[in-house]
């Protein structure tokens, strides 16, 4: 069975920092791309950041570039978003999301398996 499982979201003040990790079992994780999206309320799921299954290509949504960071750690099953300098906007239900191989298909909301989301709230 796989499970995507995040982690690491809380309440922070506007400029803090943040670190979300979302681990996977059940699949091999090194064939995989990773997405983090955000779903605010009331608002559309919207992709903050992917990397490809090896690590070696990144995307960022343009309103985190700079300040949000995606890795992994394949020994681990792991994928982290550091996130710093946040802003009350970016207060939301933060999920990842799987696919075999295609980082494309990560980015478009299509990969196959969902984590159950970890809350971010940012405070003014």
């Amino acid at each position: 069975q796989v499970q995507l499982v995040e982690s690491g979201g809380g309440l922070v003040q506007a400029g803090g920092s943040l670190r979300l990790s979302c681990a996977a079992s059940g699949l091999t994780f090194n064939n995989y791309a990773v997405g983090w999206f955000r779903q605010a309320p009331g608002k559309d799921r919207e992709l903050v950041a992917a990397i490809s299954w090896s690590g070696d290509t990144t995307h960022y949504a343009d309103s985190v570039k700079g300040r949000f960071t995606i890795s992994r750690d394949n020994a681990k099953s792991t994928v982290y978003l550091q996130m710093s300098s946040l802003k009350p906007e970016e207060s939301a239900v933060y999920y990842c999301n799987a696919a075999p191989v295609s980082m494309a298909t990560v980015m478009r909301m299509e990969g196959p398996y969902w984590g159950q989301g970890t809350q971010v709230t940012v405070s003014s």
